[in-house]
């Protein structure tokens, strides 16, 4: 039987997904998109996924919707950016998938 560490099984049965899995699934897969430097916190950092042990920054998982903060790259097209973390992220998810981009970076040159 599939249980999350504090024992339970998860509301869906033993099939369904454990919520660390899918919150790191989804910070894996947003940081795979084109023009994604990485997760963000948020302002106060109130983004993220509580876990036992650990977090999950930038990515806030809920039944009716998840929410993703993201920082990009500089010259990256924003709206195309967002629209492809959006896709990406629920693909995984199932549900609606809010998408807010928190900073922008400039590229780090790799030698």
């Amino acid at each position: 039987m599939d249980q999350i560490s504090s024992g339970r099984v998860p509301a869906g049965g033993p099939s369904a997904p454990r919520p660390d899995d899918l919150a790191d699934r989804v910070a894996a897969a947003v940081r795979t998109v084109p023009g994604v430097a990485d997760l963000h916190t948020g302002t106060f950092g109130e983004v993220g996924t509580y876990l036992p042990g650990r977090r999950v920054d930038g990515v806030q998982i809920r039944t009716d919707y998840c929410a993703v903060h993201v920082v990009l790259y500089w010259g990256s097209p924003v709206l195309e950016t967002a629209d492809r973390v959006r896709s990406t992220v629920s693909r995984l998810v199932g549900t609606r998938v809010d998408v807010t981009v928190e900073d922008v970076v400039m590229a780090t040159p790799t030698v």
